[in-house]
């Protein structure tokens, strides 16, 4: 008998037993179902379960918090069950025919960032090291860069990693959709690699003019007229889905025989065309459309409010899992106007969401059980994930995941209010001054402290008026 087996078998039945079960699979602390029907789950009495620490729907998915142990309960709860487990990949397959179009949308977006998102990260990290290194000025002392051989070549070192990770983002993604998709990878990349080429990149020279005014007919392979669209998301998209859904045609109408030969070569060679010919272009009008929209956002007259908005109502978006779009938006802004003014808000919320669970903690300081959930959720929601935050905690409770979009929205006023502008995308948590100039950084902890005072504030205020 398992340590799980009892707990196992009433969340089977409270599951509304074997039947009910799509898929089920387990990521670091959660069980992950893909339900039947919905309604027919008992979740009160599943969080009552001495082994649970609180459930939550996403994406399609019913989840189960476990904690560290997850795995020793997935595999007595397969034990018992007698279901088969499945991948991640094909659980959130099944689970986006729970989902509205919008969601899918959003769930496809995701997992076309999700693999090279750490690789963002990484990126917005260095470039902050750069930026101490090589570009921050302390006084009358100068850079540090300019006073030691050793940080000026570390300064140059940086700048090889951070070339790579931006510049060849497209390179990235083409990868991640021929994967996502199940399609030919490699062919992902070196479409990504033609998207970024440096005999590409020429163009601006060329052409001599912004490569976004000229017409996509107005293209000829003579003229040696193509752009090398370099950090730009959308075209590397649409290229990618282009070369997905060509090579998926091919294989349906070329013999197996010699579909190897063929098959890549007529998938591969029309969509570098297509790309650099058409969608390059329209691409990079769409990209710089929705930047310049959102931009304009937030630094015209009413970028206060519609950093208010922005900044209460992005935690519901990560209920939802729309949040990942703004993924796109975020790099698009940092290749067009050199920063975003949008990411800043996105890591104060995280902040926020962690210092109300850090408010419930306080209330329920002394509770041993609840603390396995509240601590590591707070910390993990400062380092940027706040999933187990929200979910385990501030949700469960409903006020806290209140008074945190209250600080959030507060932080965000502040941030765009004051031109708070990250470099690029980082740890989205306190780590994230990484991400911006030097001389930022007082402003930005600033603002971390707003964000952590007032959720934690009116959570405490308010859970002991309440007495919860």
């Amino acid at each position: 008998m398992g340590k799980y087996t009892q707990d196992s078998k009433d969340l089977l039945n409270y599951l509304g037993g074997k039947d009910n079960i799509a898929a089920v699979t387990h990521c670091v602390t959660r069980m992950r179902f893909v339900l039947r029907d919905a309604k027919n789950t008992d979740v009160e009495k599943i969080e009552a379960l001495s082994s649970v620490k609180g459930t939550f729907t996403q994406a399609g998915q019913f989840q189960v918090i476990i904690g560290n142990d997850v795995d020793v309960f997935y595999n007595d709860f397969i034990d018992v069950s007698g279901i088969e487990g499945t991948t991640k990949d094909s659980v959130k397959e099944m689970a986006k025919t729970n989902q509205n179009k919008l969601q899918q949308l959003a769930s496809n977006l995701a997992e076309i960032f999700a693999p090279i998102i750490p690789a963002i990260i990484v990126g917005g990290l260095l470039l902050g090291f750069r930026n101490i290194i090589g570009d921050a000025v302390f006084g009358d002392y100068g850079t540090i860069a300019s006073h030691s051989q050793f940080w000026a070549g570390v300064h140059s070192f940086l700048w090889l990693i951070c070339e790579a990770i931006f510049h060849f983002l497209p390179v990235g993604i083409t990868w991640s959709i021929t994967r996502k998709m199940g399609t030919t990878q490699i062919l992902g990349i070196v479409l990504g690699i033609t998207l970024v080429s440096p005999q590409l990149l020429n163009a601006y020279a060329v052409a001599g003019t912004d490569p976004a005014k000229i017409p996509f007919w107005d293209f000829g392979f003579t003229q040696i007229r193509m752009i090398g669209y370099q950090a730009q998301v959308i075209p590397a998209i649409l290229a990618g889905f282009t070369l997905v859904y060509l090579e998926r045609f091919f294989k349906k109408i070329i013999p197996n025989a010699i579909s190897m030969v063929f098959v890549p070569l007529f998938a591969l060679v029309p969509t570098v065309i297509i790309a650099h010919v058409v969608l390059g272009p329209i691409g990079w009008a769409i990209g710089s459309w929705i930047s310049n929209l959102v931009y304009a956002g937030l630094t015209s007259s009413f970028r206060v409010l519609f950093a208010a908005v922005f900044g209460f109502f992005y935690s519901p978006l990560v209920i939802t899992g729309l949040h990942h779009m703004t993924n796109a938006i975020d790099l698009q802004l940092a290749n067009d106007f050199g920063g975003t003014l949008l990411w800043p808000m996105i890591a104060f919320s995280n902040i926020a969401q962690g210092s109300a669970v850090l408010g419930i903690w306080w209330l329920h300081r002394g509770n041993k059980e609840e603390e396995q959930v509240s601590v590591p959720s707070a910390i993990s929601a400062y380092l940027g994930v706040t999933e187990p935050a929200m979910f385990g905690i501030n949700l469960k409770y409903g006020f806290p995941f209140i008074c945190a979009m209250i600080g959030s929205s507060i932080a965000a006023i502040i941030s765009v209010g004051m031109g708070l502008m990250a470099n690029s995308v980082g740890v989205g948590g306190i780590l994230g001054f990484l991400s911006f100039n030097l001389d930022r950084w007082p402003l930005f902890f600033l603002i971390a402290v707003v964000a952590m005072i007032v959720p934690f504030s009116l959570t405490v205020i308010y859970g002991k008026k309440k007495n919860a």
